[in-house]
């Protein structure tokens, strides 16, 4: 027996704010660039670059993800969202390393910096455009369980904190006249952004492992049995796993065996339907076996 509820496409719409954010900030940053020769903020830049092409790749990874369960893809398509996180993690370090290079030519060859006030004004607006985007986007992927948000959402955050210390960077060089401290905080900057890159990709890779739905979420799994546990009720073999915005949970329900088919029936859909309404987008399957047989008990060991 199976309940699902089909992801929302309404995620979708967020990352197109996501893109939208992307591309004027975009222009923001280089235009402070083009001002002031910042390689700190060529930096800050290229890192909203990424944010574009994590953005569109997000885009289409929870337009496919929201497409429905067909007959090659039986349980959905929710773990395309992983396809856009890891793109977004390896984007993230290739802009890392562009930023590396260009801030070792600048410590050889360091350069002043121009009109700095009116630079670091168009930094700071794109700044505060990513941080309100970044926090409409934490709050709807908590709301839709989404990787591929909640990874876009940190990774505008990232960016927040590198402009601001790209900003505290020019503002140090115009203060002390010590030129080399932009291409300092670049390099700073870029291995900031190589663990934000790393931990995307592996949390990419504990998605595709399966990984167990989180604790909190098995207690409230935990606690459901409970209330039937004391009528008799067991359970074993649970098994949990997340794909994307949807969670898979399994397990086995142990009636005594005098039972009617139809009492057990009754018994595991109303187990599921309560499961589904504490955990929203879940898929719960059940298996019904005789308490009193010990093939039943054979598989215990899954649980």
């Amino acid at each position: 027996m199976s309940l699902s509820v089909k992801p929302s496409p309404s995620a979708r719409s967020y990352a197109a704010l996501s893109m939208g954010a992307a591309v004027l900030t975009i222009g923001l940053k280089f235009g402070a660039y083009a001002l002031t020769g910042s390689v700190g903020l060529l930096s800050d830049a290229f890192e909203s670059i990424v944010n574009l092409v994590a953005a569109f790749a997000a885009f289409w990874a929870l337009s496919y993800a929201a497409k429905p369960p067909d007959a090659k893809h039986t349980f959905g398509h929710s773990k395309a969202e992983y396809f856009s996180s890891a793109l977004e993690g390896l984007l993230i370090l290739v802009a890392a390393g562009s930023i590396a290079i260009a801030a070792g030519e600048r410590l050889s060859h360091p350069q002043p910096i121009e009109q700095a006030g009116l630079g670091l004004a168009l930094v700071l607006l794109a700044t505060a455009i990513n941080g309100g985007v970044a926090w409409i986007l934490l709050q709807a992927s908590q709301r839709l369980r989404s990787i591929t948000l909640r990874a876009d959402a940190h990774h505008l955050l990232t960016d927040v904190w590198t402009s601001v210390g790209v900003v505290l960077g020019i503002g140090l060089v115009s203060v002390t006249g010590w030129l080399v401290l932009d291409p300092i905080v670049a390099l700073l900057v870029a291995a900031n952004i190589v663990w934000t890159g790393f931990k995307l990709l592996g949390e990419t890779g504990s998605g595709l492992l399966d990984s167990a739905i989180p604790d909190e979420e098995q207690k409230a799994i935990a606690l459901i049995m409970s209330e039937y546990e004391t009528q008799g009720i067991q359970f074993h073999a649970l098994r949990t796993r997340v794909a994307g915005a949807r969670r898979f949970v399994s397990f086995h329900v142990l009636v005594p065996g005098a039972w009617t088919v139809q009492q057990g029936h009754d018994v595991c859909e109303a187990i599921e339907q309560g499961i589904t309404l504490a955990l929203p987008g879940t898929d719960v399957t059940t298996h019904l076996e005789p308490s009193e047989d010990p093939i039943s008990w054979d598989d215990e060991k899954l649980s």
